[in-house]
């Protein structure tokens, strides 16, 4: 598990380790340049070539990249130095990097003067993790030559910290942006390098350390997480005389005519991740190619036609089947018939057992204003930016923007766990943990893939997890089958059935038998 810290935190943690502990400023400085010239150094020898440029601005960003582009001076290829052609106030360290660089003579331009010889690898040092608005005038111009060295020169790019360009806490571009080859971040991984688009231009992400005082685990656990392959070994494992009752009872509610598979999807990824009995409650006309498709899943059905008639009598029928689950998954194909409408208000109101809420009872919620007074702390509601915006009605641009403010906003105005799905899907518990997840592959990018998110979540529920932990490491086991189905079956191929059994092949890999093997297969 790391922390993604945003700009404030991370100034906070240079200031506290040069403030509180002593640690000179230029002696973290120089560990970060040397790590950016590691990079650097190995880009231009895997390519034979021998110039770099480091583009800076004036801040401490910039004089990483003049001292990165003096150490590989040193090292003997050939450097130069891009500056604004501005009067941009100049910051202590940077004004004793350039010194020292002007001492051993590697050329200094500006952009309004000529611009440097083409280079084999670019530094961008202009701005750090500090910047919130737009990059404008020179800067852009800057920006401009980076971006035309890598197309037109084919030169490789070495972010400083962070691509210029990139918001530093929600991943957005501000104005003219750099996508890097290679970013090297200092100390942590910040969160707009975990989030889109700012993760797309970091490329290549190398977290350097550089000798920051660690913080205390309480502090670290106030920060944004991220969950790594190795944090499965924390899925409880299976003892040797248990049985299907200990592993809990998965009921899965959906399925309207005709829409069998997405309950079929859930209930199996449900089973792939532990849970000890499954049933469906759906449409009765689903009953033969359930029972054909996983005649390990218990069946409950319902005739739509008479929910209406006798409400009371079909509100009756869920409460006797609400009450065999320990777990319940809620939407999956459930349509927005008016039977809809009645079973995801009783199920909504009746259920006291963790309950996913996922697909169309989000819909039917966002319709339905009255179903969302029903929302409560033992909920995990699973929308994507679309249903989000429904629910919300906050247009998906908006929402996009600060991913993180939006599902903890959400999470905290209706006291349920917010797992809202994305590219890097956000989970947040209210005024509590965070997570952002980094795992996964275009291959999930079909429909089903939703339907075995909600089906792993409710098994992790049934083996015992934590309704956070279950949200976020449900999260993550779903990402590494998607990798793990790319590297099976391509990008393109993936059904959700064949998702859900890559679930399977993943947990295979996670040691609960007391022995010391590591997880090194998920990395």
């Amino acid at each position: 598990m790391r922390s993604l810290v945003g700009g404030r935190e991370m100034r906070e943690i240079d200031r506290r380790s040069i403030e509180e502990y002593g640690i000179p400023s230029m002696v973290l400085m120089e560990r970060a340049a040397l790590a950016v010239a590691d990079e650097a150094e190995a880009l231009l020898r895997e390519r034979g070539g021998c110039m770099v440029c480091a583009v800076c601005g004036f801040g401490n960003n910039g004089a990483d990249g003049v001292a990165a582009a003096r150490i590989l001076r040193l090292r003997g290829f050939k450097a130069q130095i891009l500056l604004s052609d501005g009067n941009g106030k100049q910051t202590e360290e940077f004004a004793a990097q350039l010194a020292i660089a002007k001492r051993l003579a590697i050329p200094v331009c500006t952009v309004g003067a000529a611009l440097p010889k083409d280079s084999d690898v670019i530094l961008d040092a202009v701005f750090g993790i500090g910047l919130t608005r737009d990059v404008e005038g020179s800067y852009a111009a800057m920006v401009s030559f980076i971006m035309e060295q890598k197309r037109e020169k084919a030169a490789a790019v070495v972010a400083v910290d962070m691509p210029t360009g990139v918001h530093s806490d929600t991943g957005q571009l501000l104005g003219s942006a750099v996508f890097a080859d290679v970013t090297v971040t200092f100390g942590e991984q910040k969160l707009g390098q975990a989030l889109f688009p700012g993760r797309s231009a970091c490329g290549r992400l190398a977290v350097a350390d550089i000798g920051f005082v660690p913080e205390c685990a309480k502090k670290k656990e106030k920060h944004i997480l991220s969950l790594e392959p190795c944090d499965l070994k924390r899925i409880p494992g299976r003892q040797a005389d248990s049985h299907k009752g200990t592993w809990g009872k998965v009921l899965v509610i959906g399925g309207a005519e005709n829409m069998a598979g997405a309950v079929y999807f859930s209930a199996l990824a449900a089973y792939r991740c532990g849970a000890g009995l499954v049933k469906i409650l759906t449409d009765r006309e689903n009953r033969q190619i359930l029972q054909e498709r996983l005649p390990e899943a218990l069946l409950s059905t319902y005739d739509a036609s008479r929910a209406g008639s006798s409400p009371e009598e079909f509100r009756e029928y869920v409460a006797g089947q609400l009450a065999w689950a320990d777990v319940i998954v809620l939407g999956p194909g459930l349509g927005r018939e008016s039977s809809a409408v009645l079973l995801a208000a009783a199920t909504l109101e009746m259920a006291r057992v963790p309950l996913i809420v996922d697909a169309d009872a989000l819909n039917l919620a966002a319709e339905q204003r009255r179903l969302t007074e029903s929302f409560s702390e033992n909920m995990i509601l699973t929308p994507h930016l679309k249903e989000m915006e429904r629910l919300t009605g906050t247009p998906v641009k908006e929402l996009r923007a600060d991913l993180v403010s939006a599902a903890a906003g959400f999470a905290d105005q209706y006291g349920v766990t917010c797992v809202l799905k994305d590219v890097a899907t956000v989970i947040a518990e209210p005024f509590g943990k965070r997570f952002v997840n980094q795992r996964g592959s275009s291959a999930m990018a079909k429909g089903g893939s939703g339907d075995v998110l909600s089906g792993v979540i409710a098994g992790l529920l049934a083996i015992g997890m934590e309704q956070t932990d279950a949200a976020a490491f449900g999260v993550l086991l779903h990402g590494l089958a998607g990798e793990y189905a790319a590297k099976k079956y391509g990008l393109h191929a993936p059904l959700a059935h064949e998702l859900a059994d890559c679930v399977k092949e993943v947990l295979k890999e996670i040691p609960h038998d007391g022995s010391d093997r590591s997880a090194q297969d998920l990395q």
